[in-house]
């Protein structure tokens, strides 16, 4: 069966520009960038206002990632990486999207431009309604964009026929009235956006410490003996780490980096905080770099295992930590004899990396205990990312290198409240002690049944067992998998809800009806009824801190989340005992709610007010695991990738650009990677390039390969570059087209975004 892909046409393919790759990152280019996206988007004077409030104590939480604060002094110059400063560039605009402009452009010609076009028309002003067979939203009024959600929702013939999608974005108080408001109405179809990204860590982490987050601080990156960042570029993604890196170096700490392809951020760096060091070389942060295969990891880990295995056995005592694995671990001999059964010689091709350079960094390890191993999407995103995370576990427990100072688990998340939304009950699978504690509380009947997932969801879509779908946030469509089937599900609701500040391809992309409904940014003042508000987020570290927006709001028209959550759960809930209008009035009402059903939050609006926030209870940071089925902490059996290439195919991997955060475009730039003015392109190693008889800027078509079906996406220019043979890389959300919706990681049910098998196709020129 063959399903053609091709999210933009090849017209658009002009202008790109290979530039010589930096040497170093951060530093003054990257303050430049930022100060240009903000005075572009925001003008200089209200740009330096934004800048100096971004994760200061008093200010806002950056609506960008979910890298840590430091709990003491915060740096007064620069709090904050340049995608933060262009993620609160884009929430600030000039731009408005109003009436007036739905008015004169059409969904149909706005569907045209690419993401980067449509991000850049600015902020939404009022509640959008596009009527069935209509072409143009027109303004309606949020009382009847209320009703008209209230009205769809209680004539379907389940609540299970709703879905109920969080963004990562997403506040505490909001997210908590988000999943209230949904299990109120009769459903746990909650999928968020850790479903296609994280997932897989939670299950990881659950099954063998006992929580689903990491057990590092911040403050654990000045003691590390050895980090190790796998799968990640933080140097994009989260820049804020290159400083905790930078302290690790400064302290005397090693840095194993094993990656794919080779990033900037992570081989050297400048201090963006400290403008003495904005010239000279910079400081160099990886020690070791292991360049493996896509999908090598499990079959890396195992043999750095089995040298480690081998190094005790030579010098018992040496190398495994005995005293932490027989008080605090189970499972450790089959786990051991399990590594006798794999051979180097059967592991070694998988990874791509000679045995020599895998012992400089295993030595490493061997010889130190404090080691924190970080990691991201390049673990995640596979068939077996599981088995990927729980081998890193493995090699933590043998050095027994959980619950001590320097030593530990850090999953990066990559969004801002994307843990605290699942602390706060974003869930499709919900425990029980939740449900009871919500019963207790507010007083109905919690459907116990499980919901749906980001990938169910889709399915349950297309298959019209889905009617209506609300957002609370993001690009659903750019985000998620198989980007035409996914349309084609979306299109098929009866009514599609998008909560969003800025346009994005979701509200073009929609159901037989559809409502846009703006709401308030991270920056933005919130005034309700009893004066001006806060909310709070939780970071990748487990901290609970407020955040307060300085700017008043672009439009009058503007609803804050948990006001919205309040106006439909008000249109939509026929005999709640919640007083929805109440607990939006003084957000210390929805905190001492969440204080009296979510365990770690006694004293909830006490504690957030205390500068700098609060850190939630962590049982692997304390050393306890007994939350585990066994009661310890569990060595686990993990299985290598079972792929198998054909000699003309080869594994992609989708990833972001420099100017990009999730599915938003700032710009059209990668400057790391060298590539200027374009999106679609595919990286390639340069003897795999003479192989398919492709040159540099060659026009190809991609065709991905998955259980006889193709899926394909037309019209990208071939980029030679420093990655493992067979192994290619593109940008997403243009190559999710590829990526199949059923094409998921094994427990988790993550897309599995960094495994697609793909063909590579010469376009044929046109004389």
């Amino acid at each position: 069966m063959s399903k053609k892909r091709n999210a933009q046409p090849p017209e658009k393919l002009t202008g790109i520009q290979l530039t010589k790759i930096p040497t170093t990152a951060v530093g003054f280019p990257a303050i430049v960038s930022a100060l240009t996206h903000i005075q572009k988007e925001v003008g200089v004077l209200k740009g330096i206002r934004l800048l100096k409030n971004i994760n200061q104590k008093e200010g806002f939480d950056c609506p960008g990632c979910a890298w840590p604060d430091p709990d003491a002094k915060r740096a007064f110059l620069a709090e904050y990486c340049e995608n933060g400063a262009k993620a609160v560039a884009e929430e600030a605009t000039k731009n408005r999207v109003s009436p007036l402009f739905f008015a004169t452009h059409s969904v149909a010609a706005l569907s045209k431009l690419s993401d980067y076009e449509i991000g850049k028309s600015g902020r939404i002003t009022e509640p959008m309604y596009l009527p069935e067979g209509k072409d143009h939203y027109e303004a309606i009024s949020w009382e009847a964009a209320f009703t008209l959600i209230g009205k769809e929702l209680n004539t379907l013939a389940s609540p299970d026929q709703a879905i109920f999608y969080t963004s990562g974005r997403t506040s505490n108080e909001a997210a908590f009235l988000y999943q209230l408001f949904v299990r109120e109405f009769g459903t746990n179809n909650l999928p968020d956006c850790s479903n296609m990204c994280h997932e897989s860590s939670g299950i990881a982490l659950s099954e063998t410490l006992g929580i689903a987050k990491g057990s590092v601080t911040l403050e654990d990156f000045d003691h590390a003996d050895v980090v190790i960042v796998i799968g990640q570029n933080p140097g994009t993604n989260h820049p804020r780490m290159l400083s905790a890196l930078g302290a690790t170096k400064k302290n005397g700490g090693k840095i194993i980096t094993i990656n794919p392809l080779p990033e900037v951020g992570l081989i050297n760096y400048k201090d963006p905080q400290n403008p003495l060091k904005w010239v000279g070389k910079g400081q160099d942060l990886t020690d070791v770099f292991l360049p493996v295969r896509i999908n090598g990891d499990v079959a890396l880990l195992k043999i750095i295992l089995k040298l480690m295995k081998a190094e005790e056995t030579k010098n018992p005592g040496s190398v495994f930590n005995h005293d932490f694995i027989a008080k605090k671990t189970s499972g450790i001999d089959t786990m051991l004899a399990d590594l006798d059964t794999y051979s180097f010689e059967e592991l070694l091709p998988q990874t791509g990396i000679s045995l020599e350079k895998i012992k400089e960094a295993t030595a490493l390890i061997i010889n130190n205990e404090k080691i924190i191993i970080c990691w991201a999407m390049g673990l995640t995103q596979h068939k077996n990312a599981v088995d990927n995370i729980q081998e890193l576990v493995n090699i933590l427990l043998l050095k027994g290198s959980i619950g001590k100072k320097g030593a530990g688990t850090c999953p990066v998340r990559g969004h801002s409240n994307v843990q605290g939304d699942r602390t706060m009950g974003i869930w499709e699978k919900p425990k029980a002690s939740f449900l009871d504690a919500l019963e207790k509380e507010f007083h109905f009947k919690a459907p116990r049944a499980h919901g749906l997932d980001v990938v169910a969801s889709i399915a349950a879509m297309h298959a019209e067992k889905a009617k209506v779908f609300i957002g609370m946030g993001g690009n659903f469509v750019s985000a998620t998998p198989d980007t035409e089937f996914t349309a084609a599900a979306l299109k098929k609701c009866q009514l599609t809800v998008q909560v969003s500040t800025k346009l994005n391809r979701s509200h073009l992309i929609h159901g037989k009806k559809a409502l846009i409904l703006p709401c308030l940014s991270r920056s933005e003042k919130d005034l309700q009824t009893s004066g001006l508000q806060f909310v709070t987020t939780e970071n990748s570290m487990g901290i609970i801190q407020q955040s307060h927006g300085p700017l008043s709001p672009p439009s009058k028209h503007l609803l804050s989340e948990p006001a919205i959550v309040a106006g439909i759960a008000n249109a939509t809930l026929q005999c709640t005992l919640t007083s929805w209008t109440h607990l939006i009035g003084n957000y210390d009402f929805i905190r001492a709610k969440i204080e009296a059903t979510i365990p770690g939050f006694k004293d909830y609006n006490a504690r957030v007010r205390g500068k700098g926030g609060f850190y939630l209870p962590n049982n692997a940071r304390e050393n306890d695991f007994t939350p585990t089925h066994s009661g310890k902490a569990n060595f686990t059996l993990n299985i290598p990738s079972d792929i198998c290439l054909a000699d003309n195919q080869f594994i992609m991997m989708t990833l972001r650009t420099h100017d990009q955060y999730n599915t938003t475009i700032y710009g059209l730039n990668d400057r790391y990677r060298g590539v200027l003015n374009e999106r679609r392109v595919i990286f390639m190693n340069s003897e795999d390039m003479k192989t398919q008889g492709l040159k540099k800027l060659d026009l190809v078509d991609l065709t991905s390969h998955f259980n006889g079906e193709e899926r394909i996406a037309k019209g990208f220019l071939v980029v030679s570059y420093e990655i493992p043979k067979q192994c290619t890389a593109t940008y997403f959300p243009e190559a999710n087209v590829l990526v199949p919706l059923n094409s998921v990681a094994k427990r988790s049910n993550t897309p599995t975004s960094k495994t697609v098998i793909i063909t590579i196709q010469k376009r044929k020129v046109k004389k």
